[in-house]
């Protein structure tokens, strides 16, 4: 199954241990599933996970940058060739949904579900970080 991870799960999984988001990330690279990343997506995760305010204390943007890198040398990278473009409300949520669609993906993973009303008319699901995990723990 492949999936894409939007930015807010990374940004969670980067400022606490206990949550979805970390043991998500913390699988990663994993038999159940694969991410999808394009070049826009990997530009916002760069962006925002070196952010001062997004850098845990002791972490450097440097540092973060690898975890980026990393997170891309696991990843199925995808090219897209049509732009859903203007689809959802806010165009960084509308480059997620194109990474989603073009790689084929079944679910973005995500803490702001109702930034992704309508997905399912381009047979994407929305999903948080916690219902993905029960989701991969489930025998179906």
């Amino acid at each position: 199954m492949r999936v894409v991870i939007d930015t807010s799960v990374l940004v969670a999984a980067s400022h606490s241990r206990n949550g979805a988001s970390f043991q998500i990330v913390s699988m990663l690279p994993s038999t159940q599933f694969e991410i999808a990343l394009t070049i826009a997506v990997y530009t916002e995760w760069h962006a925002v996970l070196t952010r001062p305010e997004h850098l845990p204390p002791g972490v450097t943007a440097d540092m973060a940058l690898g975890f980026v890198r990393y997170l891309a040398s696991v990843a199925h990278l995808q090219d897209v060739h049509f732009l859903w473009r203007p689809f959802l409300r806010d165009p960084d949520d509308d480059m997620v949904l194109e990474c989603a669609v073009a790689s084929g993906c079944e679910f973005i993973v995500t803490h702001n579900v109702r930034d992704f009303r309508r997905i399912e008319e381009l047979n994407v699901r929305a999903i948080t970080p916690a219902d993905f995990l029960n989701r991969l723990r489930s025998p179906t």
